[in-house]
């Protein structure tokens, strides 16, 4: 299989090229808005996601014995 660098991917969004500083700095920022939100309405974020059914995200049963079918 053939991987490109992260440099190589098409982009989705035409984005223009940056400084290391500049990518450091949007990075930091866009960092710091997502703990600010986080910080605001994390519970409830947790509590929606905690709402929903998701039973691919389950994880395997580790306290059944390793013969058991897991059905």
């Amino acid at each position: 299989m053939m991987t490109t660098a992260p440099s190589q991917q098409p982009s989705r969004l035409p984005l223009p090229r940056l400084s290391d500083e500049a990518a450091a700095e949007i990075y930091l920022f866009v960092e710091h808005v997502f703990l600010l939100i986080e910080s605001i309405y994390g519970h409830q974020i947790r509590r929606h996601f905690g709402e929903l059914e998701h039973p691919n995200l389950a994880g395997p049963d580790f306290d059944d014995p390793p013969g058991d079918p897991p059905f």
